[in-house]
């Protein structure tokens, strides 16, 4: 029989190659010429057109009053969920056209010491300073955020070389890029983190995940096709070419962002969100390989370093998270055995 935590972590596997390979195909694309706006916004299109039919089916198959209806209220949360996701995409692609898909993805990894923030903001979380799982949270954020400034700011002597020499006005220009792709990919996380936080509050309201998919990918579509019509006043650059572009959208709009968030649906749902979370710095690895076979990508010791203790943070902050997660179960148990309360056990059963 075949461990119920076996298909999860392959699918989890399966998640941070596809998200490594669309950040190391997006990166050729964009060294190939293509636009990086009009490339987000057709993989948008791509991905809208191929969520449409959940939603219709989903109202035409059921016939019950649990079905959520759509209202202003709800429509304007799809919209600011999508604004939020569209933004963080523009900055992403931004970020890694700049400087690489390496770096892109160390800075994913600062998206649960900025939810943790994020959560102390809203008051989504009380911080008790004396309580050492509050102690790792907070000491994990700033060794997170310290590994962010050493990636950026201390680039340092390729490990992996392609050998090719660089003149000293060359090497400045790329330092340069390479401190505002830092700085544009940690935004990113920031909303990614925003988004998490939003995203959950609005599930709540509405419980069919497949309908709030859809609406947010169509409102993404729609504001990045707004954004994109206002930067890119290059009608060559509309023009669809049979090039990396093809593959970049076809590859982001039905690998990326269809099938990639379904799967890793999935595997929260069936798992949890800290299992899947403790998966995000594996894809470090993946992107390193990937980079320097297909795009000859240069890995710096500033990445290693940084990388290395971004990830320490990480899984310190990770680490609080679990601690509280544990505590508030036992004091569940506790609770549910005093007063007898049945349900606990399917709980645990399911």
């Amino acid at each position: 029989m075949v461990n119920k935590n076996v298909l999860p972590f392959v699918g989890m596997v399966m998640v941070v190659m596809s998200q490594s390979g669309g950040m190391v195909i997006n990166k050729a694309a964009m060294s190939d010429g293509m636009n990086k706006y009009v490339m987000l916004l057709y993989s948008y299109v791509i991905s809208t057109f191929l969520l449409l039919p959940f939603p219709i089916l989903h109202y035409f198959s059921r016939s019950d009053e649990r079905t959520t209806t759509l209202t202003f209220s709800s429509l304007w949360s799809f919209f600011l969920l999508g604004l939020i996701g569209c933004s963080g995409q523009i900055l992403s692609y931004v970020g890694i056209e700049l400087s690489s898909p390496t770096l892109a993805s160390a800075m994913l990894n600062l998206i649960p010491a900025f939810t943790f923030l994020l959560a102390l903001i809203f008051r989504m979380e009380e911080a008790c300073w004396r309580d050492l799982r509050t102690q790792a949270k907070v000491l994990g954020t700033a060794v997170s955020i310290g590994g962010a400034f050493v990636v950026i700011f201390f680039k340092g002597p390729a490990i992996l070389n392609n050998t090719q020499s660089t003149t000293l006005s060359l090497q400045f220009s790329q330092q340069v890029n390479w401190i505002l792709g830092g700085f544009f990919c940690a935004c990113d996380s920031f909303l990614g983190a925003l988004w998490y936080i939003y995203q959950t509050s609005i599930a709540k309201k509405c419980p069919e995940l497949m309908v709030m998919v859809f609406f947010q990918s169509l409102f993404s579509t729609l504001e990045c096709a707004l954004f994109a019509l206002f930067a890119v006043r290059d009608a060559e650059a509309w023009l669809l070419k049979l090039h990396t572009g093809w593959l970049a959208m076809l590859y982001q709009g039905i690998g990326a962002n269809v099938i990639r968030f379904i799967l890793l649906t999935w595997c929260v749902r069936r798992a949890g969100p800290l299992f899947c979370s403790m998966f995000k710095p594996v894809g470090i690895i993946f992107t390193v390989f990937m980079g320097a076979i297909f795009l000859g990508d240069h890995f710096y010791l500033g990445s290693l370093v940084g990388a290395v203790i971004i990830v320490v943070g990480f899984y310190v902050v990770m680490w609080g998270k679990a601690a509280q997660e544990d505590k508030v179960d036992i004091h569940y148990l506790e609770s549910a055995s005093c007063n007898n309360n049945v349900p606990l056990l399917q709980k645990n059963t399911a």
